[in-house]
């Protein structure tokens, strides 16, 4: 129960569902927001979106701006469905989203969008929008279900002082991403310096030879991906596990980066998935030019649609950098099959050639790369448990069960 009174969502805002538009209209023009850009986000991101020519757009209520919120309308995996983000600033450049999407925005200026964005995002309010669908999950939100959706209207003071809060949880939370992303950077331009510049250390006195495959530093060898990480594979029902394990579908997948942000469970799927063991590498071979490569760092099951390599201990940070590498992922684009929804050819990525450096090189870029690809996975670990916790404090917010002062209280043991 609220402390406040409750109105429907439809007395404070209008609704719109996104563009639908087919693979000719994509292009350099106007930036869509897709199911792929949720995740466990809070706010809408607007680097690698994708995007369509201007034409698609036809109206500009079409776009979005500052205060609105987005909602996952429809998708294959029904736990998304109701997952919102907040356009916390206006868009650096035309954005609008895809048909996939519904958009809210307010028109009662006793709304404050920062503290309804979290409210929505809450389990308590998807499970309202699911019994509002008539059931416990819902196959597709839509406007009607939204604006008929009961929701507390505290004060402005209030609804202020409680976004907030749980708006500093979610900084500490963007700190954390600040350094993974550092991590990944860093990552990535230690393996482009030592393996393909070749200015790794002590690189001055190594003499460059001539080989069939190109120039290599002496000592050095040309190999195949699969000496680094061979593909294992092994099918199983999602019954015959805890109902618990780790699911991972390439909805689960982050673009460009290797740190995984989200998940389901075993429970949300009945089709035969593989599993994966920790610290094995997750490609997602549909449609690859997603550039979607993470380290795994649990054990779980994962969608058939992704190829699992099992890395040699000794080489795993570097087959980790070369699967995710662009020109890795370029060549998996180039030799895909089908053009409709490409995929990844297996046995091609297999024998992507590699280098294989001296066992003392190898070495040293392990003990140096290694350790950060698990202090991001700690971080991200750290960002869930802060995102469980910000998620906690709003219904005992709301319901008054919680005071401010101890909520702020709270915050400051968990920076």
């Amino acid at each position: 129960m609220s402390q406040w009174p409750e109105v429907r969502l439809g007395e404070l805002a209008v609704f719109r569902n996104g563009l639908n538009f087919n693979a000719s209209f994509r292009g350099p023009g106007v930036g869509v927001v897709g199911i792929p850009d949720f995740h466990d986000k809070s706010f809408v991101e607007y680097d690698g979106l994708e995007e369509v020519q201007p034409d698609v757009v036809t109206s500009d209520d079409a776009l979005l701006h500052q205060g609105d919120i987005v909602f996952v309308r429809s998708n294959g995996n029904r736990q998304l469905i109701g997952r919102s983000l907040l356009v916390r600033e206006e868009p650096p450049r035309p954005t609008s989203h895809s048909g996939f999407t519904i958009r809210l925005r307010f028109t009662d200026e006793r709304a404050d969008p920062l503290f309804f964005a979290y409210l929505l995002r809450s389990d308590t309010f998807r499970r309202r929008m699911s019994s509002q669908g008539g059931g416990t999950s819902i196959n597709n939100l839509n406007q009607g279900i939204l604006s008929r959706l009961e929701v507390p209207l505290p004060d402005q003071w209030n609804q202020q002082r409680i976004a907030s809060i749980l708006g500093a949880y979610d900084d500490l939370i963007e700190v954390n991403r600040r350094r993974v992303a550092v991590l990944e950077e860093m990552a990535r331009g230690l393996f482009e310096e030592w393996f393909v510049r070749f200015r790794f250390p002590g690189h001055e006195n190594v003499p460059i030879v001539d080989t069939s495959n190109g120039p290599l530093p002496e000592g050095w060898e040309w190999g195949r991906f699969s000496q680094l990480a061979p593909e294992v594979r092994e099918t199983l029902s999602p019954s015959s596990v805890d109902p618990e394990t780790p699911y991972l579908g390439l909805e689960h997948f982050p673009r460009r980066s290797t740190t995984l942000n989200d998940r389901g469970t075993a429970s949300d799927v009945d089709s035969t998935k593989a599993r994966f063991h920790r610290g094995d590498i997750l490609f997602g071979k549909i449609r690859p030019y997603f550039h979607k490569v993470v380290w795994a760092p649990f054990d779980g099951i994962a969608s058939t649609d992704a190829i699992i390599w099992r890395p040699d201990p000794r080489f795993a940070a570097r087959a980790l950098l070369l699967a995710s590498s662009d020109a890795f992922v370029a060549h998996s684009v180039q030799t895909s099959n089908g053009t409709k929804m490409p995929r990844a050819n297996t046995k091609v990525l297999a024998g992507y050639p590699c280098v294989m450096p001296t066992h003392d090189v190898s070495q040293m870029f392990e003990a140096l790369v290694g350790p950060s690809v698990e202090l991001a996975a700690y971080l991200q670990e750290a960002n869930e448990r802060l995102g469980a916790s910000r998620d906690l404090l709003l219904p005992r917010l709301i319901s008054g069960q919680l005071s401010v002062e101890v909520a702020e209280r709270q915050l400051e043991d968990a920076a």
